[in-house]
Order: C-alpha cells, then structure tokens, then sequence
C-alpha cells in the first residue's frame, strides 16, 4: 500500500462488546428476548436519520425513549424505569473473547488504536477499563463530540483531526457493514469482522480486509502498512 497506515480505528458495540447478553436481560425484564435485536436496530436507524438532517441527540436518549413505547407495548410494569435500566446496561457488557490478545497485539506492532462508537465515551471506559486494556488506547473518542453519528463523513473527519492523521493513515474495524461504507466513502482503509460468517451486502463499498476473529486481523495487516 503506498499509504502508511498509523491508526486503527475500532467500532465498539457489537465489534468489541459481546452484546448476545442483553437479549437474557430482556427476558428477566419480562419482554421476549427478540426485542434486544429489534431495539438497537431501531435505535441505530433513528439515529441516522438524524444525522442524515444534519441533527443528532444522545445513544442513550434515543434508546431509552424508544425502549420504553416497545416495552409497553409488550405489557412490561415500569416500561420507563425497565427502559433506563435496561439500555444502561450497556455499559456494562463482556468484550468478545478474541479481543484483548488482538488488542495487545496490535498495539505491540506499533498501530496507535483509538476508538469511535456512536454511544458514550464512558461506555468504552468501563468495557477497557474492566478487562485491564484500557492503557493500550490512545483515545477512546464518541460522535457525542462529532458533528453527526456515523457512518456520516464528518464522523470520520473527526476522528482524524483528533487523532492528527489523515483519513487515509487510518484504518476502521467494525462488524457492521454500514458502518465500513461510511468509512471507505469517508476516505479510510477498512476491516469487517464478521463472526457470524454473514454475506457482505452487495450494495455497499467492500472492506479492504474481512476477517472471521479479531485475532487474524494482525496477520492480514502484516505487510499492508
């Protein structure tokens, strides 16, 4: 590649946080475990509706006000009280098990690592902090303090500028293909991670780089820097 690459650029819900759980949380909270997966897709869309107006508001805004009409509508006592527990707990997710040895040895290669979630900064502290990696990021960055969610361009802008680098220095890891083509269409180089063994949807821009585990990710990096 001609491009150095200097940052890695790592989604966190879903790409690094193990969020499978929250659908067992759904259940306890007395609403079928299919809405975990309902409700953050339709979080996610919302949220780029918004940014699609040139709009934006808080993940967990947003989440709690549209858990809260889906769990009453379920039947759920206290849908609002359930909403604001639920969606918070988040925060307090287990990272993927292929994750820490990757981190460790990317960061080991040399790679500044940073990550961009459309959630709170917070949430990415407590998830680093909890499994002892928070040391190996250089900034843990949050479209809270970008003009728009991703996969909006100025997303990426964003988290070039703070880093110092260009877009084309960095590199996104992410597990959601929308999130890959916004970041291709924004000028940076790109890495699905796809656990699941799902088909990558024709319609949007390719990653640079598909891996099943984060821990084949410093292998199909070496020599592409």
């Amino acid at each position: 590649m001609a491009q150095t690459l200097e940052v890695i650029v790592f989604d966190v819900n879903e790409t690094l946080s193990d969020m499978s759980p929250i659908a067992e949380r759904f259940v306890e909270a007395g609403a079928p475990a299919y809405m975990a997966k309902l409700w953050f897709a339709t979080l996610l869309r919302d949220g780029f509706a918004l940014a699609a107006t040139g709009d934006a508001a808080r993940f967990a805004d947003i989440g709690t006000e549209i858990l809260t009409g889906l769990l009453e509508a379920a039947g759920v006592a206290d849908p609002e009280g359930t909403a604001r527990r639920l969606a918070s707990s988040v925060a307090d997710l287990p990272l993927h098990p292929d994750v820490p040895d990757a981190i460790r040895a990317l960061r080991a290669t040399g790679y500044r690592l940073v990550t961009l979630t459309n959630g709170a900064a917070q949430v990415a502290e407590n998830l680093f902090a909890m499994a002892g990696l928070r040391g190996e990021f250089e900034q843990l960055l949050s479209v809270e303090d970008a003009p728009a969610w991703k996969p909006h361009p100025s997303s990426y802008r964003y988290a070039a500028q703070r880093c110092g680098v260009r877009e084309q220095e960095m590199l996104l890891v992410a597990a959601h293909p929308w999130d890959i083509h916004g970041a291709a269409r924004g000028g940076l180089r790109t890495a699905w991670v796809n656990r699941a063994g799902a088909p990558y949807p024709s319609y949007l821009a390719r990653p640079e780089a598909t891996v099943t585990s984060l821990a084949q990710l410093p292998s199909a990096l070496a020599g592409t820097s």
